[in-house]
C-alpha cells in the first residue's frame, strides 16, 4: 500500500535522514563533546577554561548533522535532484556560516587569553581581532554567495573589484577606526583602566573596554561614554595615567588672604611665635639678616620707614612651607612651595603646590583636607583673615551695631 503511493519513499528517505542528523548531534554533545572539553583542559594557560566558557566547540558541534543531510540527501528516494541540488547547497552555505562563526569565537578566545598576560593593558590587540573577524566574515561570505549561486570565488573578487569605491565608503568608518587603533596603540596613548579626561565628548573616568570602533569609559557619576577611537587623534583629550605612575598627586590650591589684615609684626608677636618650633630656626635668622640690614643705615634707620622689619605674611608663609616640609603625608622627593600670586578683588593668593605620597583619591582628598585645615585654623595666630564676600548674616550683623539714627528724618539717609 505504502509502494502505491509516489511520495511515501521520498517521506521516509527525509524522516530518516532528519532523524539521523538528529541522532548524530545528540552523540557529538553528549559524548564527542565531552571528550573533546576533557581534553582541552589539558592545555596550558587556562586555554581549556576559555574555550569552554566561550563555547568553540559547542558550536563546532552544529557542523555534523549540516555534514549529515549535506551528504545524505542525494540518497533519498524519489525526490527531485532540483530539491536535492537546493538543500545540499543550503547545507553547505550554512556550514560556512557556522564555521565562521566557531572561527571568531575562537579569536575571542585568543584575545581573552592574552588579556591574562602582563602587558595586555599597555598593547590590546582586540581592534586587530576585531579587523580580523571582519576579514573573516567577508571571505565567508564571498563563499555563501558563490555557493549560492554556484560561481567560482575567484570570478566574484574580480568583480567585485569594480565595486571598491562603493566598498571604500561603506567601511570608511572602520579603516579610520583602524588606522586610529594602531597609532592609539602604537604610541602608547591610552590603556585599559587608565583614566582619561574628554571635555569635548563629556568622557571623565576610567577606560574599561578598547575595540577597533570604540573606547568605553566609565565616568566616575558610573555613567558610561563610548568614544569614537579616531576621536584620540582629533581631539585633546588628558591621560592621567603619569600622575599614578610619578607616585604623587599634586595639591594646587590656594588660602585667599584679607589684605587689610598684612602688616608688621611687633616684638612681642615675634616672641610669641617663637614658641612653634617650626618658626624658631627662620626668625632667628631672619632677625639676625634684618638687624644686619638696619644697622647699615646708621641716621636712616631712625625712622621707621626706612628700616627691614617683619610682615606677618612672610612669617606665615615661612610656616606653612616648614609645615609642608615635614608633612608625613606629602611626597618629598618632589617639588613643593609656597608662592604669592597677583592680588586680585577677592584677596592675596597664597598658593600651595605640593604632591601627596599616594595616588588614591580617598587619602589623597583627605591630606588635602587636614593641611587646609590646619592653616586656616592657625591664620589668626598671625593675625591674618581669610577673605570672604560678605553674607546677609554679615550685613545684619554690621546693622546691627550701627542704628540709624533717629534724629534725621528717613529722606536725609536715603
Amino acid at each position: 500500500m505504502i509502494n502505491e503511493l509516489p511520495w511515501s519513499g521520498m517521506v521516509f528517505g527525509l524522516s530518516g535522514l532528519l532523524l539521523a542528523a538528529i541522532l548524530v548531534q545528540f552523540l557529538t554533545r553528549s559524548l564527542l563533546l565531552r571528550l573533546l572539553h576533557k581534553l582541552a583542559h589539558l592545555l596550558p594557560g587556562g586555554a581549556g577554561d576559555a574555550v569552554k566558557h566561550h563555547g568553540v566547540l559547542r558550536k563546532l558541534a552544529y557542523i555534523m548533522p549540516l555534514l549529515v543531510i549535506s551528504h545524505g540527501i542525494s540518497l533519498v528516494a524519489d525526490l527531485p535532484p532540483a530539491v536535492a541540488d537546493t538543500i545540499s547547497t543550503i547545507t553547505q552555505s550554512m556550514i560556512f556560516a557556522v564555521l565562521a562563526w566557531a572561527l571568531a569565537t575562537a579569536i575571542d578566545v585568543a584575545n581573552t587569553l592574552y588579556e591574562h598576560r602582563p602587558d595586555a593593558l599597555g598593547k590590546p590587540i582586540k581592534g586587530y581581532l576585531q579587523m580580523v573577524k571582519i576579514l573573516l566574515f567577508i571571505v565567508v561570505g564571498l563563499l555563501i554567495l558563490g555557493t549560492l549561486l554556484n560561481r567560482d570565488v575567484i570570478t566574484l573578487l574580480a568583480g567585485l573589484g569594480a565595486m571598491m569605491a562603493v566598498i571604500m565608503l561603506i567601511f570608511q568608518t572602520t579603516i579610520l577606526s583602524l588606522v586610529a587603533s594602531v597609532q592609539v596603540s602604537s604610541y602608547d596613548m591610552v590603556r585599559v583602566g587608565d583614566w582619561i579626561e574628554m571635555p569635548a565628548l563629556n568622557a571623565d573616568g576610567d577606560v574599561i573596554d578598547i575595540s577597533l570602533h570604540t573606547i568605553k569609559v566609565q565616568n566616575w557619576d558610573k555613567t558610561i561614554t563610548i568614544i569614537p577611537t579616531n576621536r584620540l587623534l582629533t581631539d585633546t583629550f588628558r591621560n592621567w595615567r603619569g600622575m599614578y605612575e610619578s607616585g604623587g598627586r599634586r595639591i594646587k590650591r590656594s588660602l585667599m588672604i584679607d589684605q587689610s589684615s598684612i602688616r608688621f609684626l611687633t616684638e612681642a608677636e615675634r616672641a610669641r611665635l617663637r614658641r612653634l618650633f617650626l618658626l624658631d630656626d627662620y626668625l632667628r635668622k631672619k632677625e639676625q639678616e634684618i638687624d644686619d640690614w638696619n644697622s647699615k643705615l646708621n641716621d636712616h634707620g631712625k625712622d621707621p620707614a626706612n628700616t627691614r622689619r617683619i610682615t606677618n605674611i612672610g612669617t606665615f608663609r615661612a610656616y606653612v612651607l616648614q609645615y609642608l616640609e615635614n608633612h608625613p603625608g606629602l611626597n618629598h622627593e618632589m617639588t613643593t612651595l609656597v608662592r604669592q600670586q597677583q592680588p586680585s578683588p577677592e584677596g592675596l593668593p597664597l598658593e600651595l603646590w605640593c604632591f601627596t605620597a599616594t595616588t588614591e583619591w580617598k587619602p589623597y582628598e583627605s591630606i588635602q583636607a587636614d593641611i587646609f585645615d590646619h592653616l586656616l585654623a592657625m591664620l589668626p595666630e598671625f593675625g591674618l583673615r581669610m577673605f570672604q564676600h560678605p553674607s546677609g548674616a554679615d550685613i545684619l550683623s554690621f546693622a546691627a551695631q550701627k542704628p540709624l539714627p533717629t534724629d534725621q528724618p528717613p529722606s536725609a539717609t536715603t
